[in-house]
């Protein structure tokens, strides 16, 4: 399916619900969705297009619009659901217990619970993809390593960008098997990642660019470009890296005390526990649940799972103590590089490869309603310091 034709679909009239479940192709389905919601928002935006929703202030403005509703956009919760129910109603495949990636996809895209026979035709859809679509990625990955023999201060600076690609092809050829036991329960990774809410980087990058009409391949291409970025692409291998240094130290398993101790000497030397506080979450993050309960069945004896089930129990009420955070409570980050090292996957600059496949399923789908519904150019007013000052009435200098 074209994203860039969904607008322009006929729509198939439809009488009852009965008739609509006969609908197996995501492209029909969206056909028949797209019509109503542009009229329902339509009708919304006349009768409320003025209400005030919110005040901005100077620090909203000037300090990262954290706090400004500019978008609309789904949450932790996947069009109304939330993860365990995800998890229950979503097709899986045959002996797997987590959903299939097409399945909340459609999902994402639909709001609907998508039947086995409509996620085995969107599957079908996916495996359509060229054979020389994959030979010429092959090619193109071999690239940055006849760089790296001449310039290999690039290399050693910028390490995912360079070797992440050729990685993930060498190493699934020559791991066929161990890949296979991995894809049985990555699934718990993958649909916890790909979706929240529009403000983070990659989605927002995503829904920017695709304002401009850019096609789908390029919005993703410029996601992906942010979330490359440290501040957000990398932040579960800061988690693993902390929590290596720390079994490390502390050797195996050791006291609620001692633990305690060590997180106290974290923040006394001006450090922070990676993976604690959310930039919008105020709880325990779904995901970091999620995840939790899935490594509780599958590998509850684990060394690394097991601290970083005591963490749990301790970091919140020391954060809470010390009185700075916000948000004391875990976020997905402080478990997911756990359960991938776990199943093999020790290769850390591989990690954000992973994260970007799992939001290609929720920034696509978003930009699929971005399109049908006609969303402008997104295109925020400016201003400079000075006017800034200006209008709140101070004086610069």
């Amino acid at each position: 399916m074209s994203f860039l034709t969904v607008t322009r679909l006929a729509p198939k009239l439809l009488n009852s619900k009965s008739k609509h479940r006969l609908l197996q192709n995501l492209k029909d389905v969206l056909s028949d969705l797209i019509p109503k919601e542009q009229t329902r928002i339509k009708n919304f935006k006349q009768q409320y297009g003025k209400t005030n929703i919110g005040q901005i202030t100077v620090d909203m403005v000037s300090g990262g619009d954290f706090c400004l509703p500019g978008l609309v956009y789904c949450g932790i919760r996947f069009r109304g659901y939330s993860i365990p129910e995800c998890q229950k109603l979503l097709p899986k495949a045959p002996g797997g217990e987590e959903p299939l990636p097409e399945g909340l996809f459609w999902l994402l895209v639909t709001g609907q619970i998508p039947t086995e026979e409509q996620v085995s035709r969107c599957k079908n859809f996916r495996e359509q993809v060229s054979v020389m679509v994959y030979q010429t990625l092959s090619n193109l990955f071999r690239i940055p390593n006849c760089i790296n023999q001449s310039i290999h201060q690039f290399a050693s600076a910028f390490p995912f960008q360079v070797c992440g690609g050729r990685w993930s092809l060498s190493h699934r050829r020559a791991n066929t098997q161990r890949q296979t036991t991995i894809c049985t329960h990555i699934h718990s990774c993958i649909h916890t990642y790909s979706d929240h809410e529009g403000g983070n980087v990659s989605a927002h990058t995503s829904h920017l660019v695709g304002s401009a009409l850019s096609d789908p391949y390029l919005s993703f291409s410029a996601a992906m470009n942010g979330l490359a970025g440290p501040l957000h692409g990398l932040a579960n291998q800061e988690v693993l890296v902390w929590l290596t240094a720390l079994q490390k130290e502390l050797g195996g398993e050791v006291s609620d005390e001692r633990m305690r101790d060590y997180i106290w000497n974290t923040l006394k030397s001006g450090r922070v526990v990676p993976g604690y506080g959310h930039a919008v979450l105020r709880k325990t993050d779904p995901r970091y649940t999620c995840q939790r309960e899935f490594a509780l069945k599958h590998l509850p004896s684990d060394p690394m799972f097991k601290m970083v089930a005591q963490l749990y129990k301790i970091v919140p009420n020391v954060l809470l103590e010390q009185g700075k955070a916000k948000n004391p409570w875990p976020n997905v980050d402080a478990h997911s590089g756990v359960l991938l090292q776990y199943y093999g996957m020790s290769e850390m600059n591989y990690y954000t490869v992973l994260f970007g496949v799992s939001r290609a399923l929720g920034v696509l789908a978003q930009l699929v309603w971005s399109r049908a519904l006609g969303f402008p150019l997104e295109r925020p007013k400016s201003m400079s310091t000075d006017g800034l000052m200006s209008l709140v009435g101070a004086k610069s200098g």
